[in-house]
């Protein structure tokens, strides 16, 4: 049988309505591209929505949640294109089979046409979402408008598709055909986007390829159903604008970017869990990760050394340390001025972060080459997986993860986590962890000090006031109770004094613990508890 609108009619007989094995494959083909750009245009949305605003749960939800509901309304309104009625011209036809072919190319047109729409769509929206964000624009309005609508017309691709496919193969074979290249799709968009795309070429190219992707297809469609060469041209030009646009975006977001913040950026990286931005002025070094401060050149000495060396002081042993976060090598700096370390192994989940810090000048004189140290092992690891499978025990073990603002943070901080990883502690060993702030969010601070102290650890929460972040919070938990007035401080600092050390455990009267329940994996409140309104203050 001869392909679709490729079979000559002698008069008055039906024209052969069988697609070829080509033109089958490649609308099979069309379904997988559809759910591949669908899905990783939403995990952007996300991504970039949760780096823009926070609150990662909230902001992959309105997109993936907000994206999947607008797909049901496009599957709704799919029933109203091509359907005969008396004010169609489907109407209009002496037969069955021309009727079937008549339908069949408008379905196949406003396929075209969708996908024509998509793509430019994709492209600009996320960068029109990000423009949003620096104008101090409603962003949270902006993302549910963007996922609507493109999860609208997301939703016309899959019934479309079925109902071309179906005229020749049957409703059965049709879905099953479609649905599987559906989900294999929606499978190699949501793994493309973090770990190829994202880390490659950052995300407004990213979105500029994906948004290229669909244009191709009509492309591609046009040079095999002659009802589709006309729109053929007009694929290949949206595509080789995308493509042309993708570079182009990179110093339209990197100037975009810029207005975030208050000294120029002389490095950013997106990494597949993050993006890393190094910024200077003057002076001062700051290093942001996903819009979050972690530090500032100028200060964080203050911080470092009050994360470091009271645990360092209180333990009885200091020849292993472990540290967990602490990519950029600051705390590391510290933990190495004790001469009686001879191991240290840090545990890092994003080598980007490691990288930046072992190579930039600038960060490799902050650490002062800590990284270099022959004593010291990088490993690039999750540490809520790896470290309590460690084959050994360290004197003392440093957490100094970000804060819990997202649940996949927050499990750092969780009851079950600190179970775990008091196999790894020493019978005699110190634990210490960053805590969040006790002004802006108190009740964080108390949280991670009771989750401690659940699990059988006496805990000894302290205070230091690091001017770019204000009062910081930090818990030292051990096996006994500690002795603070015995602490000495042999090393050499430039903030902490032997005096000041043994008084750091004496909490101000506005930082009270308790009325808080325990951070537990399977309810993370300590998320809630770090989206205090008190923030609102801190800028």
């Amino acid at each position: 049988m001869t392909s679709l609108g490729q079979a000559t009619m002698q008069a008055g007989e039906p024209e052969n309505l069988s697609l070829s094995r080509r033109q089958r494959h490649l609308l099979l083909a069309a379904t997988a591209i559809s759910s591949s750009c669908g899905l990783a245009i939403e995990l952007l949305l996300g991504t970039l929505a949760s780096y823009l605003v926070g609150n990662q749960a909230l902001a992959y939800g309105v997109a993936v949640g907000g994206f999947l509901a607008a797909m049901g309304v496009g599957s709704y309104l799919s029933r109203f294109i091509a359907v005969p009625d008396s004010a169609n011209e489907l109407v209009a036809v002496q037969s069955e089979s021309d009727r079937l072919r008549q339908e069949q190319q408008q379905l196949l047109t406003t396929f075209a046409q969708i996908e024509l729409a998509i793509a430019p769509l994709s492209a600009l929206l996320p960068l029109g979402l990000f423009i949003l964000f620096v104008v101090n624009g409603p962003v949270w309005i902006g993302l549910f408008l963007v996922t609507l609508l493109l999860g609208t017309l997301a939703g016309l691709e899959v019934p479309l598709l079925t109902r071309i496919l179906e005229q020749e193969a049957g409703v059965r074979d049709a879905l099953s055909g479609v649905l599987a290249l559906d989900y294999l799709g929606a499978l190699v968009g949501s793994l493309a986007l973090p770990v190829v795309l994202l880390p490659t070429v950052g995300m407004f190219p990213s979105a500029a390829l994906i948004g290229a992707l669909p244009a191709l297809m009509v492309f591609a469609l046009g040079r095999t159903f002659p009802q589709l060469r006309r729109w053929r041209r007009w694929g290949l030009v949206v595509c080789f604008g995308l493509f042309a646009l993708a570079p182009l975006t990179v110093p339209l977001g990197d100037r975009l970017e810029n207005t975030l913040y208050n000294a120029p950026v002389i490095s950013r990286i997106q990494s597949p869990y993050q993006r890393i931005v190094l910024t200077r002025q003057a002076g001062d070094v700051r290093l942001f990760l996903d819009g979050d401060l972690q530090f500032s050149t100028l200060d964080e000495y203050r911080y470092h050394e009050a994360l470091v060396h009271p645990a360092m002081s209180a333990s009885r042993d200091r020849r292993r340390v472990l540290l967990m976060g602490a990519g950029d090598g600051l705390a590391l700096r510290e933990v190495l001025k004790w001469p009686e370390v001879e191991r240290v192994l840090l545990v890092d989940l994003d080598a980007a972060v490691i990288n930046l810090a072992r190579r930039h000048p600038f960060l490799v004189q902050a650490n002062a080459h800590a990284l270099d140290d022959p004593r010291v092992e990088v490993r690039q690891a999750d540490a809520f997986l790896t470290v309590p499978t460690l084959p050994e025990t360290f004197d003392v073990i440093i957490a100094d993860f970000p804060d819990p603002d997202r649940d996949t943070l927050a499990k750092l901080y969780a009851q079950g986590f600190y179970q775990r990883l008091l196999t790894r502690l020493a019978p005699a060993g110190v634990l210490v962890t960053q805590a969040s702030s006790p002004f802006f969010a108190p009740r964080a601070f108390a949280c991670v000090a009771a989750t401690l102290e659940s699990v059988g650890l006496s805990v000894h929460p302290y205070v230091t006031d690091v001017p770019s972040f204000g009062p910081w919070g930090f818990v030292l938990a051990m096996r006994a109770p500690l002795q603070a007035a015995t602490l000495k401080l042999p090393v050499a600092t430039k903030f902490l004094t032997e005096p000041l050390l043994q008084q750091l455990f004496q909490l101000p009267k506005d930082v009270q613990l308790g009325n808080v329940e325990i951070n537990r994996l399977a309810n993370p409140v300590l998320v809630k508890y770090q989206a205090d309104p008190r923030w609102a203050a801190y800028h």
